[in-house]
């Protein structure tokens, strides 16, 4: 590269992303010219859907800024919690988070997840058509133009994916009142309209049931209650919410 020479620095928690000579504060970068910051940024291993505001000599710029010589960049984190206008808050899950997206429906998270690795366009359309927060681990998938909004899950635990998540979006918590298998709205059921699909033991210990709308799996406090129920007490404690029902699990 032959162009205009600037220098580049980024918060902390990007550094991550970037290679460790970039990770000492400013550092000089030379540029083509031609190209967006937003392009420099993700160049040097950030996708944008982590970086916050761009600052060029301490005034905010958009990404499609053009880096003149002598600049000094800087990249900030995203705000948290971070807003998502322009629609209800929703979410896509890609093929290697399904633990995080039936945690997110246990909650009441609108959190749609493709169980089979339909491709990062795919995903990316769908993003947009729908216009879900994408949620991926896959840095290449986050740089896709086509995206409507997306979000880097930092671990690869469930627990602490589901934290950050809630921390980053502070989504509305709804607890049992969304089907973890399909992502449909549940409802209360009466047991006889349930009884067909019960084995013996589940009817004659059980009364309390709810069913899903969209695929008809029932639902009740079965043999993992306590271990649901800890996931839902746990984050209603430290991001609000309020239990819509009993804790519902199915048998």
């Amino acid at each position: 590269m032959n162009g205009p020479e600037i220098h580049i620095s980024f918060a902390p928690g990007l550094h991550l992303f970037v290679s460790t000579e970039r990770r000492q504060g400013r550092t000089p970068l030379t540029t083509d010219g031609t190209s967006s910051l937003g392009h420099v940024v993700e160049s040097l291993g950030v996708p944008l859907t982590e970086a916050g505001r761009l600052l060029v000599d301490g005034r905010p710029v958009d990404a499609s800024h053009v880096p003149g010589a002598g600049e000094s960049i800087e990249v900030e984190d995203v705000v948290r919690p971070q807003p998502v206008p322009g629609a209800p808050l929703r979410f896509l899950l890609d093929v290697h988070l399904g633990t995080l997206a039936r945690r997110l429906r246990l909650l009441g998270v609108d959190a749609a997840y493709e169980s089979e690795d339909i491709g990062d366009p795919a995903l990316a359309a769908l993003s947009a058509r729908e216009r879900r927060v994408m949620l991926s681990r896959d840095r290449g998938l986050l740089r896709r133009r086509e995206l409507w909004a997306g979000a880097y899950v930092y671990s690869d635990r469930p627990d602490d994916q589901l934290r950050d998540v809630l921390e980053r979006f502070a989504p509305p918590l709804a607890p049992w009142t969304r089907c973890t298998a399909c992502n449909g709205e549940l409802s209360d059921a009466d047991k006889d309209m349930v009884r067909e699909q019960l084995e013996q033991g589940t009817e004659k210990t059980y009364d309390v049931f709810a069913q899903c709308v969209e695929c008809g799996r029932v639902y009740w406090r079965g043999a993992h209650h306590a271990r649901l129920e800890a996931i839902v007490s746990d984050a209603v404690k430290e991001f609000g919410g309020a239990a819509a029902r009993q804790g519902l699990s199915f048998g």
